[in-house]
Formats: structure tokens, C-alpha cells, sequence
């Protein structure tokens, strides 16, 4: 049993198999009845300056971090739209906003997100359903982890808040947009990043 007094039920799937995320989805489902909260959060980087970027690693990047956020949402919507209910928060990041030289991929993931979020809260809204965004900046996390000692210094130096975020700040975010009291939120991106990107 989980903090919230919910039993967790770990269930492996690959964003880059439509297959495999159907399986997913279909699991949960079979186990719990309902889906009610979808949070999009995976994401792979693959960088590189894009006059030497591989084809491979630029359709890597958007098959999981935008098709396979795709495929998760369409097998949570009918059962949202059944349930006239829904919270669908997916995870960006400041470089889909703001950019990042060697990661032209990534960005186009994270500002892709940006834009399906916008849209489907349209298409959805009047089913009780909400579509938000989390922007997260620079977060101490696996991915952020081996980055050189002087790009974490000159990233450090570009926030407001003279801080690097946590996990924990990004998971209050999410919580709050999964909740009742965010209920006439959609469509918006929610930034953490301590004042780094405004």
C-alpha cells in the first residue's frame, strides 16, 4: 500500500510499441476498472547538433517522448469520456519552450507536448476532462545527473531561485492538477523551473 492508502501495481511497457502500450493499458484496466489520472512522464534524450543528427536517434526521441504520449492518451480517453471525468497531465520541459542548441529533437518532443496538450483540452473540456502541461527546468534527476560540471553551473547561474528543483517540486505540480481544486485548469503550462524560463 502507497502514502494514499492505493495499492500500486507496477506494469512494464515500451512508448515505442503501439503493441505494447495497448497490453499496458489493457492490464490496468482488467485490474482497477477505471483510469482516472494518465501522467505522461517518460521521456529519452538522444543529443546532438542536428547538421550530424541520425535519423535514429531523432525518431528514438519522438517516438517515445511524443507518439507513445499519444497512444497512452488514446487508451485512457473513452473510459474518461464514459466517466464524463479525467485529468491527463503530461510532462514537457523548459527546452520545449525555450530551446536547447544540440537537442533539436528533444525539443520538438517537449514543444510537440505543448501543442497536443492545447488541442485536446478543446476537444475534450466539455467531457470533464482536463489536459494540462508540467514544464519542469532543471531537476536533479538520472537524466540531469552526468551533465558536466560547468554546464550545471552555468544552468544554476540562469535561475532566479539559485536552486536546482527536486522531484518533490515537480511532483506537487502533478498532484495539483490531478486534484478536484484544479478542476477549471486546462490547456495551461504549468512551469517549475525557478524562474529560469518566464
Amino acid at each position: 500500500m502507497g502514502d494514499a492508502g492505493v495499492a500500486a501495481m507496477p506494469i512494464n511497457l515500451d512508448l515505442r510499441s503501439p503493441e505494447s502500450i495497448k497490453a499496458a493499458f489493457g492490464n490496468a484496466l482488467q485490474a482497477k476498472g477505471r483510469i482516472d489520472v494518465l501522467v505522461n512522464n517518460a521521456g529519452i534524450t538522444r543529443d546532438g547538433l542536428a547538421v550530424r543528427m541520425k535519423a535514429a536517434d531523432w525518431d528514438a526521441v519522438l517516438r517515445t517522448n511524443l507518439d507513445g504520449t499519444f497512444q497512452a492518451i488514446q487508451q485512457v480517453l473513452p473510459g474518461m469520456m464514459r466517466n464524463r471525468w479525467g485529468r491527463i497531465i503530461n510532462i514537457s520541459s523548459v527546452v520545449g519552450q525555450a530551446g536547447s542548441a544540440g537537442q533539436v529533437n528533444y525539443a520538438a518532443s517537449k514543444a510537440g507536448l505543448i501543442g497536443m496538450t492545447k488541442s485536446l483540452a478543446q476537444e475534450v473540456g466539455s467531457r470533464g476532462i482536463t489536459v494540462n502541461v508540467v514544464s519542469p527546468g532543471y531537476i536533479a534527476t538520472d537524466m540531469t545527473k552526468d551533465l558536466p560540471e560547468e554546464r550545471k553551473q552555468k544552468i544554476l547561474a540562469a535561475i532566479p531561485l539559485q536552486r536546482i528543483g527536486t522531484p518533490e517540486d515537480v511532483a506537487a505540480a502533478v498532484g495539483f492538477l490531478a486534484s478536484e481544486e484544479a478542476g477549471y485548469i486546462t490547456g495551461h503550462v504549468l512551469a517549475v523551473n525557478g524562474g529560469m524560463y518566464m
